[in-house]
């Protein structure tokens, strides 16, 4: 490749252009060249034919030859305009161009031809090589055994390369698009860590404060506390679901597995969530006894009760007072298996398969959040190898939420 002109555009990945328009210069036996927007020649010139070869090995594309100086010409025309110019002569042979642009924008021209358009003559060929420092007579031997290029002939190639470069200019558009979905969303993950989560922890530290360094608060104020308490914990849980879900949805929410025994995760989810079922009347039960310390799994401890967590509130939520939960654990060689069993308001058979969507919320009983502790929920479940599934028998019958993990012994 030649470099001619100014620099390039930055932006540009002009290697993916080689392939495709070589491809073009054997199938056509024109021979073509990309600029950038600048007048830098970034590919090429690219040419099969034996003429191409010929012209190829004088001065003509040289950085100061004639062929480099009509090319730039005809770039800073097309730069200019926006559109292909007319097709320019250089002494008999064609030369034609055409835009490249991104979202309406030219980013650089692809200038091709450089072929006769009728039969050519041994004094044509004479002036031609005295121009690019050739014999005239050897030019005249290669052409003479080529076709000429007619205006029919051209007018189908030219739509082949415009077709040819408005796929890649399109799919070049969904990558930056797809990129810059990534940048706003990495922008907003960043934005919702800080900007959220700091001023949440500091007031959520300040309430904290204040409720034990002053016990003789009036029962009004202490009662006003406490109810702030818990907004600003269900404020940060969402936005601790925020983030977990445009990691899920973007592949980066990952797991750290370690040899850990069930019992532990079973606990502190249940002790987290134990008192809500508590204060709403709902009986709870855990089975067997020990919340499962007999058995081993590989996983993420934080995650998992992450996830047990978000499925006793799940059930404590659509569970009426005076309702029941129960948790039952079992394991066999393989697999371990736990059952969140509630008797609570149900899901009707055709919402059973959007139970574990995105945003996706209950407007009955008791609801809130954003509906994503199920989405997130699922995700690290599957992380781990195993699936979370639901079953109920529909409106009024209580639900069975299901998660199934591989067994992995501690050695």
């Amino acid at each position: 490749m030649i470099s001619v002109g100014r620099p390039q555009h930055p932006e540009v990945d002009w290697e993916e252009w080689g392939p495709p328009l070589h491809q073009f210069a054997h199938a056509t036996g024109l021979t073509v060249s990309a600029y950038d927007a600048g007048g830098m020649r970034m590919v090429g010139p690219l040419g099969a034919s034996r003429t191409a070869h010929f012209l190829q090995a004088s001065t003509l594309w040289h950085d100061d030859g004639p062929g480099s100086e009509l090319e730039r010409r005809i770039v800073d025309a097309v730069a200019a305009s926006g559109k292909a110019v007319e097709d320019e002569d250089f002494h008999g042979l064609r030369v034609c161009s055409l835009p490249l642009t991104q979202f309406g924008k030219v980013y650089g021209v692809l200038v091709f031809g450089w072929c006769f358009r009728d039969f050519s003559s041994p004094m044509a060929c004479e002036q031609i090589g005295r121009l690019i420092g050739a014999p005239g007579h050897g030019l005249w031997n290669e052409v003479r055994l080529e076709t000429p290029m007619s205006d029919a002939r051209m007018a189908t190639n030219v739509a082949l390369l415009r077709t040819l470069a408005g796929s890649i200019d399109r799919q070049r558009e969904t990558i930056e698009q797809l990129n810059r979905v990534s940048r706003t969303r990495d922008l907003f993950l960043a934005t919702v860590s800080h900007e959220m989560r700091t001023p949440l922890a500091a007031l959520s530290m300040r309430v904290e404060l204040m409720l034990k360094t002053h016990p003789d608060l009036p029962p009004a104020v202490a009662s006003g506390l406490n109810a702030m308490r818990v907004h600003v914990r269900q404020e940060a849980a969402m936005v601790d679901d925020l983030i977990d879900a445009a990691r899920t949805l973007t592949g980066q929410l990952s797991v750290l597995r370690a040899p850990v025994t069930l019992g532990r995760i079973v606990r502190d989810a249940v002790s987290t969530i134990e008192v809500n079922a508590h204060e709403k009347g709902i009986a709870f039960s855990v089975s067997p006894f020990d919340h499962g310390d007999g058995i081993a799994i590989a996983g993420d401890a934080r995650r998992l009760q992450q996830v047990l967590w978000n499925l006793l509130l799940n059930a404590i939520k659509f569970t009426p007072a005076g309702g029941s939960i129960q948790v039952n654990i079992s394991a066999t060689a393989g697999q371990v298996r736990i059952d969140v069993i509630d008797s609570g308001q149900g899901i009707d058979e055709d919402d059973l398969p959007l139970v574990f969507g995105a945003f996706t919320l209950q407007t009955h009983a008791n609801a809130t959040g954003l509906g994503l502790g199920l989405y997130i929920a699922r995700r690290i479940v599957e992380l781990h190898g195993g699936e979370l599934t639901v079953s109920s028998g529909g409106i009024g019958q209580g639900s069975t939420f299901t998660v199934r993990l591989p067994r992995e012994l501690i050695r």
